[in-house]
């Protein structure tokens, strides 16, 4: 049984996904910068606003860990798990992760990043029109 809250093991699961999501999109837009688009700049746009935000994300995550003493670490990494060490205000817990599991949320989160969030913010600006 974890000892840490689910609303900070949520925040150090994102200490682990957001680098993840962050190195896909950075691998991504190097293929488009050197893709034969006609037209590559949107793509690129897209790509290179998306880090933006997700690098600002995570700049709150690790601020939100430095200042409540969180810390993840990778221990060892096999085909089908990966292990992580979450030390929380001076308590130590090992966390198996299952690599297809770390990969759905990874895509997940990219989905949520590349499109999700802008229909989200859509639905919002259409329930405020309904209501003024």
């Amino acid at each position: 049984m974890t000892r840490i809250p689910e609303a900070d093991r949520d925040i150090m699961e994102q200490a682990i996904y957001l680098p993840m999501v962050l190195t896909i999109l950075n691998r991504d837009l190097q293929v488009i910068q050197k893709s034969p688009f006609k037209l590559k700049q949107p793509y690129l746009n897209l790509v290179e606003e998306t880090l933006k935000v997700i690098q600002r994300e995570l700049a709150e995550v690790k601020q939100y860990m430095n200042k409540n003493r969180l810390k993840v670490q990778q221990i060892k990494s096999d085909d089908a798990f990966t292990m992580f060490m979450f030390l929380y205000k001076g308590y130590e817990e090992h966390h198996n992760y299952f690599n297809p599991r770390i990969r759905n949320k990874v895509q997940e989160l990219l989905e949520y990043y590349l499109f999700k969030r802008y229909m989200i913010q859509l639905k919002i600006s259409e329930r405020k029109r309904s209501e003024a």
